[in-house]
């Protein structure tokens, strides 16, 4: 699919907030689907009223330029640390646990270089993003607050319409995946308790599973991002501290077998040949799911206090978070194939005889608190959207639109804001998302359908396509290397769906819905 020439910014102010207008009876009205995706989602409260700009810089350093008002404060404070601990936490996760078994299928050759490519071209690509979220200059443009605004600045409607999709559904489809993987978590380490380490753990993990929910539904009721730094920060600690784990107790594991590596240079053998290239092609899916977080960046750079520019921070901050998360990809990934060579499971932390009891127990304590923060850094941009278009559908009614304060004594600001309507959108979709997951509980191939989504259209394509318009760059060599980059990546997506939907229809046939599967 060619990615179109630069077209004329006439107005990209303009387009970034467009003026309402009275439409002709004869014309056709919008659909709700495209009424939904043409709004931004806002950090704070629906039917949020303009800005009301500060004229002084606050005492933190805070620019006028980085606070707007409305139902909710947007306080832009974020720093290229508390960017880089929103990268880590996002893209760190469960990912890393099958990357053993993806190296496992690749070999020793083509799984550390596959991981090393999509580490690179993640990283490029995400620096032409950072330069989207400011229209039509990098720097001195008007922001793009969502990764939709940015693309509405550049590109034609109808990918307006396509980003949205691709977007949410990949947004929501990360939250499903975050649920199963944590209920893995959890229920491994139920049965390990109850039935020792070398029980065969098919069970169901419904309770457990509505308890991560819980969770889920308390945190949900943060406005937006910037108020759950904290959360993030915890979270990619927690994201190092299993990933350490998880590499000590691989080295462990392959030192007690005398320091052989196991495994080969061509990867784990299959019953048949159709069965090796779906597992490679499931493979490269996880790879790509483990480095996505592009849906998010926009979210993340709008956080960023200025100066220096929000670009020279994102910038920085993908850099650091995406070297950090390669390094731990490929150790985890080489150890645990080193340690169990063609046996490697899906998710490391299931594996027999992986280690001590209790450090496994830790393990998997630190890679549910990380889910928890991560959930929430994929929901809250899904959380905005949704909002922003029931206020639109429904201006009138008074539960959409309507927001209380309420006295609290022992915080800061001594009130919040509550909002009925939030509460309820904000429950009713972590509840879909909770039966979701309960009714597809397939580690693997959940994963591996998710990279093949998301990774060519918002990891590559958009970013690509919105460079090229914000550079103007013409037919030449530099057009038609970004246009051979979108075309291998979109060769690769299409190659790993197949795969994965493969998979999935396979594991649908010899498993229930509501078990627990890895």
């Amino acid at each position: 699919m060619p990615i179109k020439q630069p077209r004329h910014l006439t107005n990209p102010r303009h387009a970034l907030h467009p003026q309402p207008s009275c439409p002709h009876p004869a014309q056709d009205q919008p659909s709700r689907l495209s009424l939904f995706l043409r709004h931004p989602p806002l950090t704070g409260h629906p039917g949020t009223p303009a800005p009301e700009r500060r004229e002084r810089m606050d005492k933190s350093g805070t620019t006028a330029d980085d606070i707007e008002r409305g139902d909710y404060e947007h306080y832009r404070t974020g720093t290229v640390w508390t960017a880089t601990a929103h990268i880590v936490t996002a893209v760190i996760g469960s990912g890393v646990l099958a990357l053993a078994w993806s190296v496992a299928q690749l070999g020793w050759v083509a799984g550390p270089l596959a991981l090393a490519g999509f580490a690179c071209v993640t990283y490029y690509t995400s620096t032409l993003l950072a330069n989207a979220y400011r229209a039509p200059h990098p720097v001195t443009g008007a922001r793009n607050r969502t990764y939709m605004d940015a693309v509405r600045s550049y590109l034609s409607p109808r990918e307006v319409f396509m980003c949205g999709i691709a977007q949410y559904v990949n947004l929501w489809g990360t939250m499903v995946g975050y649920t199963i993987t944590a209920t893995i978590s959890m229920v491994q380490s139920d049965c390990f308790h109850r039935n020792g380490r070398d029980a065969h753990c098919d069970t169901s993990g419904t309770v457990l599973m509505l308890a991560f929910s819980v969770v889920q539904v308390v945190l949900s009721q943060f406005p937006g991002l910037e108020h759950i730094t904290w959360l993030s920060v915890v979270a990619a600690i927690m994201s190092f501290a299993y990933s350490f784990i998880g590499l000590g107790l691989s080295v462990g594991q392959s030192v007690s077998h005398g320091g052989d590596l196991g495994g080969r240079i061509q990867g784990a053998e299959a019953v048949s040949s159709a069965k090796k290239l779906w597992n490679v092609l499931l493979a490269l899916g996880n790879i790509a799911f483990a480095y996505t977080f592009a849906e998010v960046l926009i979210e993340i750079q709008d956080t960023l206090r200025s100066p220096p520019p929000e670009n020279k921070t994102m910038k920085k901050a993908a850099a650091f978070g995406i070297g950090a998360t390669t390094i731990f990809y490929i150790s985890v990934g080489c150890a645990g194939y080193a340690a169990f060579g063609s046996n490697a499971p899906g998710n490391i932390l299931t594996a027999n005889g992986l280690g001590p009891f209790w450090i496994v127990d830790i393990a998997n304590m630190c890679l549910i608190l990380h889910l928890i923060g991560a959930y929430q850094v994929y929901a809250q941009p899904i959380f905005a959207s949704v909002e922003r278009y029931a206020a639109s559908r429904w201006p009138e009614a008074k539960f959409i639109n309507s927001a209380y304060r309420v006295s609290i004594p022992l915080i800061q600001r001594g009130s919040v804001t509550v909002a009925p309507s939030k509460i309820v959108l904000r429950i009713v979709i972590v509840v879909a998302t909770t039966v979701v997951a309960m009714m597809i509980p397939f580690f693997n191939a959940v994963l591996g359908l998710l990279g093949a989504f998301s990774f060519w259209p918002l990891t590559v394509y958009f970013p690509i396509s919105m460079h090229i318009a914000q550079e103007k760059i013409n037919k030449g060599t530099k057009w038609y290397l970004l246009q051979g980059l979108s075309m291998v990546c979109l060769m690769i997506s299409v190659a790993v769906g197949i795969g994965s939907v493969t998979d999935i229809v396979d594991s649908l046939k010899a498993s229930n819905p509501f078990r627990i599967a890895n």
